[in-house]
């Protein structure tokens, strides 16, 4: 093999080439600024479809923080000292068997103090 020769020459242009390109569709691909000949850096410009789904991002995330929210309520209520589902239960027990016009009459649910 020549090493001087055009050849040579034409295959470490077009492998340079060939590595440039494979370079910024893997950039471009992940969404990284690419890189122009002169090594400069080109970003990209946001498209339709990218600004709808940045928004509906937003939106998703405004959603899923009102849901942590409202989760971290329940926990409270239900982890609350004073919220005891044995109790009420044992109230449910305690009551005698309504009829239909005793239906509205509140449960007996006083609370016992715990020591």
């Amino acid at each position: 093999m020549d090493w001087g020769g055009p050849a040579f020459v034409i295959a470490i242009i077009a492998l340079s080439t060939g590595g440039w390109l494979i370079n910024n569709w893997i950039r471009a691909k992940h969404g990284y600024d690419l890189e122009d000949e002169w090594g400069g850096k080109t970003q990209r410009g946001d498209s339709a479809e990218t600004k709808r789904l940045k928004a509906e991002n937003e939106a998703l995330k405004g959603q899923l923080d009102s849901m942590q929210d409202r989760m971290v309520n329940l926990e409270r209520i239900v982890t609350d000292k004073g919220y005891s589902l044995s109790d009420e239960i044992e109230a449910l027990r305690d009551r005698p068997s309504a009829r239909r016009e005793d239906s509205g009459v509140p449960l007996n649910m006083e609370k016992k103090e715990r020591i």
